[in-house]
């Protein structure tokens, strides 16, 4: 009898760092960016529009975000950061 293994895989919520999304919905002017690119849906278009006449992003699945940084490091408005929750304000 043969035995079928599968290979390991991470658990489905592996965090890379506990960190919050922040965002300045006033310096964005809507690329769109950190929307398409984050790898785990975590943003999407707010239906607001800014000063810019542009939709920011806004977190619409806090849960899923890894703390990868991505959104952060693609951001040329420095309209999103990311911040670590044990961090004071």
């Amino acid at each position: 009898m043969e035995v079928t293994r599968k290979p390991l895989s991470p658990q489905r919520n592996l965090k890379i760092l506990e960190v919050e999304i922040a965002t300045i919905p006033e310096r964005c002017k809507g690329c769109g960016v950190c929307i398409e690119l984050c790898p785990k849906d975590v943003l999407d278009y707010d239906p607001k529009l800014n000063a810019h006449g542009a939709h920011p992003p806004r977190v619409v699945n806090k849960e899923n975000c890894v703390g990868c940084g991505l959104c952060e490091e693609l951001c040329g408005d420095l309209a999103i950061f990311l911040r670590k929750k044990d961090e004071e304000k």
